[in-house]
């Protein structure tokens, strides 16, 4: 009954994570937009989607070794063609300089590094040997994806500004996480559970850096615009008090010729 219950709540868990980790892929959808709009892909980065390419991939070929893995066969399968789909419209739009380096990204992640990982894996081992090692691989590759994000929390602390850290996007990545923990715990597979741990851990001081700092933008463009009326109001002020100048000079000057008057024709009477 135990592992009826573990079996069924692995498939819950499986099916929640497939359901998330499509929306999760789904995310970059307005950046391609905007790419398509805008027929090029310059100021975006292709290396997100190049190392997604290559996790989903290594994950798929575990999948494949260690069977009776449907659940981490569909989603990975379906995260390879939505991040074929996205590269080939990347390098599609792309400048000639971000196309050749896109191009050498696939060629040693996708083709480089993947084809030594399976032939590794065939040459020096064998039934479960082999699928612990690959396991190994993808548990490692995991973990620099979900510490990937680390530079965009130093970011947002240097910064003080979530701008480049939708809260949408970590949220949605914890939950992912969560959801494939607790597959990989029920199924017994710590390749897949313990990396992500650290992604629920990493997704949770996420969503703390955001609530710290949602509000710094704000307040510093209420400031901004604060400091931006003080100088205009002190610029009219200027204005006012220079019209004011002239006013009083040209009041003055009459009088002051006038006084001079007698005294210039005096002098000429000499």
């Amino acid at each position: 009954m135990a592992v009826l219950s573990a079996q069924v709540l692995a498939l819950i868990f499986g099916l929640l994570g497939n359901i998330i980790s499509f929306l999760v892929f789904l995310a970059p959808l307005p950046t391609f937009y905007t790419i398509y709009k805008k027929k090029t892909s310059e100021g975006f980065q292709s290396i997100p989607y190049v190392v997604a390419l290559f996790s989903a991939s290594l994950l798929l070929y575990y999948a494949f070794l260690k069977t009776n893995a449907l659940l981490i066969v569909t989603i990975n399968a379906i995260g390879c063609i939505i991040e074929i789909i996205y590269l080939s419209m990347y390098v599609l739009y792309a400048p000639k300089t971000s196309k050749m380096f896109t191009l050498k990204l696939l060629g040693f992640f996708n083709i480089g590094c993947l084809g030594v990982i399976v032939a590794v894996s065939l040459a020096l081992a064998k039934g479960a040997k082999r699928v612990s090692l690959v396991g190994w691989f993808c548990a490692v590759i995991n973990l620099a994806v979900f510490a990937a994000p680390l530079s965009i929390m130093a970011q947002v602390i240097r910064t003080k500004s979530v701008e480049y850290m939708p809260f949408t996007l970590s949220f949605f990545l914890t939950l992912c996480a969560t959801s494939w923990f607790f597959y990989g715990f029920f199924v017994r597979d710590y390749y897949i559970a313990v990396p992500n741990v650290m992604g629920f851990l990493f997704g949770i001081v996420q969503m703390i850096l955001y609530f710290i700092y949602k509000n710094e933008k704000k307040d510093g463009e209420i400031n901004t615009k604060l400091e931006g009326a003080m100088e205009q109001k002190e610029g009219i002020q200027m204005n006012i008090e220079g019209v004011e100048d002239k006013k009083f000079s040209s009041i003055e000057k009459p009088k002051s010729a006038a006084a001079h008057k007698p005294q210039d024709i005096e002098t000429g009477n000499v």
